[in-house]
């Protein structure tokens, strides 16, 4: 029995419980290291205005997601004067840093020596590309400027997740799972086409297993820079009871030309979603190499929830 000022004498008292540290737990916000190297976004393909617009709402989200963020654009295939190449953004991130320091020994501030990487080199590629990256590392090495260079985005959930998105917003898949309603145009058979021959298919193939399941209907990979993929693709999910087809680039955008993309569905008649393009998680997925690369934070952003 209880008393007026609280149980009685040799009843249990529930105490309240700490609060537990874990998953629930506020994270606490995430910063820059002082004299953090900055992150440079090396841009495939021919520059221009679609492509600088593309590649700076990516670094822009990234900038969002840790404040500070020292974030440049190297082009590839730039021109040193509308599109600065990567070679050059490197060795100005270089030349700043070198300047700064100097500046601070000349004004009688105590300042560490500029050690480390100048840079961590994050290539715009959802996958494998050896002839692409080839190249985005041969202009680190004729920089000579110390920079890391990442692996590419992908296969990762967040990837998936953009890809229904981007298929959605074709009419080419349900946008939402969890409300069975129906889409007329809603494809039962995914062709995911990449760039990078054998190497990018099989990579692609790992995050089509996801959008498999976001979607509940086949998805193969196919490479659309070797002659007979795509087509030989689309017959393997037709004999096997796929009806209609959608094809989805396995692509950010830069890395190839989009009338490529359109032949290629053409060829196999077949409607195409838009490639990934700056979809929020390409952003995230770009800091996430860079914080991975300085050790400030887990390997790759959680996917999000199902759509």
């Amino acid at each position: 029995m209880s008393s007026p000022t609280g149980p009685a004498s040799g009843l249990p008292v529930r105490m309240p419980r700490p609060r537990q540290p874990g998953r629930h737990r506020r994270p606490e916000p995430l910063a820059v290291p002082e004299g953090a190297p900055a992150l440079v976004l090396a841009v495939p393909g021919t520059p221009g205005t679609a492509t600088r617009g593309l590649a700076e709402e990516v670094v822009s989200i990234a900038r969002s997601e840790l404040p500070g963020l020292d974030a440049r654009i190297g082009y590839l295939d730039g021109d040193d004067a509308e599109y600065p190449t990567l070679q050059s953004v490197l060795a100005h991130a270089a030349e700043e840093r070198t300047a700064r320091y100097e500046r601070a020994v000349a004004a009688g501030v105590e300042a560490k020596k500029p050690e480390g990487p100048v840079a961590v080199v994050v290539p715009l590629l959802a996958g494998p590309d050896s002839a692409l990256l080839r190249r985005v590392r041969q202009a680190v090495m004729d920089s000579r400027v110390a920079a890391e260079l990442t692996d590419v985005l992908g296969p990762h959930p967040l990837l998936a997740e953009a890809l229904h998105v981007r298929l959605s917003e074709a009419g080419l898949a349900r946008a939402d799972r969890a409300r069975l309603f129906t889409v007329a145009t809603a494809a039962d058979g995914i062709i995911l086409a990449s760039v990078g021959g054998e190497e990018a298919v099989q990579a692609a193939g790992i995050t089509g297993m996801l959008l498999a399941a976001r979607l509940a209907v086949p998805v193969m990979a196919a490479a659309l820079d070797q002659e007979g993929s795509i087509s030989g693709v689309a017959e393997q999910l037709r004999s096997s009871g796929s009806q209609q087809l959608a094809l989805a680039p396995y692509l950010i955008g830069p890395e190839i030309d989009a009338e490529l993309v359109a032949a290629a569905a053409e060829e196999v008649d077949c409607s195409a979603a838009e490639a990934l393009g700056p979809y929020p998680a390409i952003g995230k997925l770009v800091l996430a190499k860079y914080t991975t690369a300085l050790g400030i934070a887990p390997q790759q952003p959680q996917g999000a929830p199902a759509l």
